[in-house]
């Protein structure tokens, strides 16, 4: 059977296949909304001077990387209900099951991440930051963080990308994304070819544009943090000017 390229474009332009892909975005945008604040807490929890935090924060990170997302899909969709009876309301969708499922496994692995760019950050950095009275919230907030992002941004563009193609397995559970689409478009007309090819285009345009966006992010980002150290580098060194004039000053009076 020859591939049809008049259904391969009405499906491509469907409204049911713009609707799958705008809720996958949505489901991978939520959920890595979710996972990155969780995360940032996780982090701080592994960073902790206390041990109890460290180690809560590192069963964490160990149970949910230790177990695939789909299964985590399925407790949360199926055994959910069974265990707690207010989950069988109306308002447990499967996209908020999606999203708490998707969102509390990859928190682990932003964890790990966040924790990876809070530990780059040189801790001279951070004894100097307490030495003027910069209570521990503020060095975190404006000496650290400022920086920890920059290191943090490749990989969490790179987890945002592979988040939006984990989506796909929320077809278990009825979500009706992207995938789901083309394959409810098989279902009833058996070609295979042309409704999974355009959503192969779709997450080829969608993936590329967030590649695209990814590197501008990261090239805006390194040309303002190069701007701002250029700035303190030339006033450090003119500061250090003044205090050798301010030296000879003395000495030529002296």
């Amino acid at each position: 059977m020859a591939f049809d390229w008049n259904i391969f474009f009405t499906a491509l332009t469907s409204s049911e296949f713009f609707r799958g892909a705008w809720l996958s975005i949505a489901l991978a945008a939520v959920s890595m909304l979710f996972a990155t604040v969780i995360g940032f807490g996780v982090a701080l929890l592994r960073i902790s001077d206390n041990r109890l935090a460290r180690t809560v924060g590192g069963a964490y990170v160990w149970f949910f990387r230790a177990i695939p997302t789909l299964l985590v899909l399925l407790i949360i969709w199926n055994a959910g209900p069974q265990l707690f009876p207010a989950l069988r309301e109306n308002w447990f969708s499967p996209f908020i099951a999606a999203f708490v499922g998707f969102a509390v496994v990859e928190a682990a692995y932003m964890a790990e991440i966040l924790r990876s760019a809070l530990l780059s950050v040189d801790d001279g950095q951070r004894v100097a930051a307490r030495a003027i009275g910069l209570p521990p919230h503020k060095v975190l907030l404006k000496v650290v963080l400022p920086q920890a992002i920059k290191v943090a941004l490749p990989p969490t563009g790179n987890e945002f990308i592979a988040m939006l193609k984990y989506t796909s397995i929320a077809s278990v559970i009825s979500l009706r994304e992207l995938l789901t689409t083309a394959q409810v478009g098989v279902s009833t007309t058996f070609r295979y070819a042309e409704y999974y090819s355009a959503a192969l285009v779709y997450y080829l345009v969608i993936v590329s544009a967030l590649m695209g966006v990814q590197t501008l992010i990261e090239r805006r980002y390194r040309w303002v943090s190069a701007g701002i150290d250029s700035v303190a580098a030339g006033t450090s060194k003119n500061t250090g000017k003044k205090k050798d004039v301010g030296t000879k000053k003395d000495a030529v009076s002296t």
